[in-house]
């Protein structure tokens, strides 16, 4: 569980670090699940935007008690997994993230939610860690991005530099196993790798279920951002129920 600061230091920086660290018997698993998701998709080197509709296995590390027991502090006691990520950033040619909010992409309203990013290797600043501007969540207000569509990059929209000050970047150094936990207002990013070794990184995205998951609005922001169109994500409820009555909890491929 998060301590009561560290909990007020999610709510203050918008991110945390909890004294918890995954069994290595789970990192190797993930590691494992990884490795078949590329054996099949090649294409997802670098990143692969919902493993979930390539393997469901991933869902297994979803639901780990202790990681839903501080996301439920985070967010309360109703709230579905609605995604997860890979962002592999492998050595040599890892791709970088640009500067971004995650809810500049997101179909959320009102916005929420929490990221739980699982670090799978070793992240340092030479191999592309996440880097994080403590306290820009604050507002709670999208800032203003832009669309950048280099093949280099794992996300096509970023920050306008005029939105934050990158000489107040946080480095988020984390050994194997480690987690995070960062709000959906965060402006973060990371580095190309191109260091020798990979930089594996799993995210989770749970959203409280007082807030809609809007497929009409998903389809709006792939036509009017050209990213990924989130209408046939599936969400699944990890624990409560769906207060707003809204949420559609059909499964969908």
């Amino acid at each position: 569980m998060l301590t009561p600061t560290q909990l007020e230091q999610y709510r203050e920086d918008g991110f945390v670090v909890p004294d918890y660290r995954l069994p290595d018997a789970t990192v190797e698993a993930i590691r494992a699940d990884h490795d078949r998701l590329l054996a099949n998709h090649p294409e997802y080197v670098n990143y692969c935007p919902n493993v979930l509709a390539f393997d469901l296995a991933f869902l297994n590390h979803a639901r780990i008690p202790a990681v839903l027991d501080m996301v439920e502090q985070v967010l309360g006691p109703d709230f579905a997994l609605w995604n997860s990520s890979f962002f592999a950033k492998p050595a040599v040619n890892g791709h970088a993230t640009p500067w971004h909010q995650d809810g500049e992409y997101w179909p959320i309203r009102p916005l929420a939610t929490c990221t739980v990013w699982i670090a799978v290797d070793d992240a340092t600043r030479e191999n592309g860690c996440l880097r994080f501007i403590r306290g820009s969540q604050r507002t709670a207000r999208l800032m203003s991005h832009r669309t950048n569509a280099s093949p280099d990059l794992t996300l096509n929209q970023e920050l306008l530099e005029s939105e934050f000050d990158e000489g107040e970047a946080v480095d988020l150094v984390l050994e194997a196993g480690q987690i995070s936990l960062h709000d959906v207002f965060l402006a973060h990013g990371s580095e190309a790798n191109r260091s020798p070794h990979p930089r594996r990184g799993m995210t989770l995205r749970y959203m409280p279920t007082t807030s809609v998951f809007d497929r009409a609005l998903a389809r709006r922001l792939a036509d009017e951002k050209g990213i990924m169109d989130h209408t046939r994500r599936t969400l699944f409820l990890m624990r409560g129920g769906d207060p707003s009555g809204r949420n559609d909890f059909r499964l969908r491929w």
